[in-house]
């Protein structure tokens, strides 16, 4: 079990925290052997407190571990900028290295998480971080990092019973990696706990924490307040049967899942520490009788929608608000544009063969947008490894990226024309094009082809239209 510290920018609403005194508060968890303390660059004082409690005694032995987050505003980063985060939050920790460091993309249009990774990496490599993990990534994505060298050993993303997303293609990705889950929202805000048992719905203006704002959205995209109250119900019976709290009950289950390494609770330093609580987690065992309880509970659920981390980037966003007004002042041009004769616009995505050959990514005239030919490649590397499939989302998201640059989306791609040149690959590449134009249903066509260039399993072009909004 990790302590998270999300809950000190919310306490911080009011104003700031005592740093001396809420370092104490965290002396409580240690000494009771909750020595993880999980946190971000944006948790308010969070990561001060943390490291003003780990370099003072008895904890300056490193019996603590510190884990934070680095979540950049979007756009591009240099290897200086990432550095600068970095040591920010070093000097915060009072630490030499940061245990394990989180990183968290806005969207995957915008290759610049990918630049990010690559220069987190070398910080790792150079002792500033001992460990790279990632947060709210989606199973693609991480298969892709992964795929492209990144060394990432954990993916924290929301799992509980209110929101199992991980337990599909993520766990799976993470099974095949050897990589750990640790996971968020276990107890949905304090929702899946006594408080709230056969508690009338207080509507969003009943809810005052960030915590309960933020997974009283879950709860609606889960078929709302009876459901949840099923749930709970569910719960309450297990709980009573061991003579534990539906809070154990709830973070005993999702600990319990395939390529779960921890759960994270959060704490309201100062107002309320269930620490005696927390304790007695470690004792229980859910049996299959349990399991299937909660499991009948949890599948009468509506799915939240998307994957993992999707409630940042895209509708319905599950956040605090109910938007990204919290996190985000503006989502900048994926690629910059240029404009030339008669007001045609392009876009270049920076590899060698754009100048080498003279074309452009993408080019648009009037509402017609064509996109070149495009492999996976950013800048000098290739993306996703040897896997057709991971090759393949990476090309739509650089189409995506060109297209949303010059103005258009993705949801206004009439055309695709996909070249593999292993006719052996066809059906992964036609699965990942499925995933992402499923919705959308472009004319298409798959043939096999030889490729330029070394490595490459897939090569897509595409062509959309500009969609006017009525």
């Amino acid at each position: 079990m990790l302590t998270g510290l999300w809950q000190v920018a919310d306490l911080e609403r009011e104003g700031p925290l005592d740093v001396e005194r809420a370092a104490t508060a965290l002396d409580a968890y240690a000494a009771a052997g909750f020595t993880t303390f999980d946190m971000a660059d944006h948790y308010g004082s969070a990561e001060e407190i943390a490291g003003t409690c780990a370099s003072r005694a008895p904890h300056r032995d490193g019996d603590m571990q510190l884990l934070t987050k680095w979540t950049p505003a979007p756009g591009p980063h240099t290897p200086a900028t990432v550095r600068d985060a970095v040591e920010r939050s070093l000097r915060r920790l009072r630490a030499d290295a940061i245990d394990l460091l989180q990183f968290h993309a806005w969207r995957y249009a915008d290759p610049s998480w990918l630049d990010c990774l690559f220069a987190l990496q070398e910080l790792r490599d150079e002792g500033l971080i001992r460990h790279l993990g990632l947060t709210n990534f989606d199973a693609v994505h991480l298969d892709m990092a992964l795929r492209t060298g990144i060394d990432a050993v954990s993916n924290q993303v929301s799992f509980s019973l209110l929101d199992g997303r991980a337990a599909g293609a993520m766990a799976e990705v993470c099974l095949r990696h050897g990589v750990q889950l640790l996971a968020y929202g276990t107890l949905a805000g304090g929702l899946l706990t006594e408080r709230w048992l056969d508690a009338d719905d207080p509507g969003p203006r009943g809810v005052k924490t960030w915590s309960e704002m933020k997974y009283r959205r879950f709860v609606e995209a889960a078929g709302g307040w009876d459901r949840l109250q099923a749930l709970l119900r569910a719960v309450a019976s297990v709980a009573e049967k061991h003579g534990v709290s539906m809070a154990n009950v709830a973070a005993r289950a999702i600990l319990d899942r395939p390529a779960v390494a921890g759960v994270i609770i959060g704490a309201r330093l100062g107002r309320r520490e269930h620490i005696a609580d927390n304790l007695r987690l470690s004792s229980l065992k859910l049996d299959a009788e349990d399991r299937e309880t909660l499991a009948a509970a949890s599948g009468a659920l509506d799915p939240i929608p998307g994957d993992c981390g999707d409630e940042y980037r895209r509708p319905p966003y599950l956040t605090a608000a109910g938007d990204l007004s919290h996190h985000l002042d503006e989502l900048p041009s994926p690629y910059p544009v240029r404009t030339g004769p008669g007001g045609r616009r392009r876009v270049d995505s920076g590899t060698v063969w754009e100048d080498l050959a003279g074309y452009s990514r993408a080019v648009r005239t009037g509402d017609h947008i064509a996109v070149s030919g495009t492999t996976a490649t950013h800048r000098n590397r290739l993306v996703g490894g040897d896997d057709p499939a991971s090759q393949t989302h990476f090309i739509i998201d650089k189409i995506e990226g060109v297209i949303e640059a010059l103005g258009g989306c993705l949801e206004g791609v009439v055309r695709t024309r996909v070249f593999v040149p292993e006719l052996a690959d066809w059906e992964p590449v036609a699965r990942a094009h499925g995933d992402r134009f499923g919705g959308i249903r472009p004319a298409n066509t798959l043939v096999q082809a030889g490729l330029i260039g070394s490595g490459y399993r897939v090569e897509i072009e595409a062509d959309a239209r500009i969609v006017r909004q009525k």
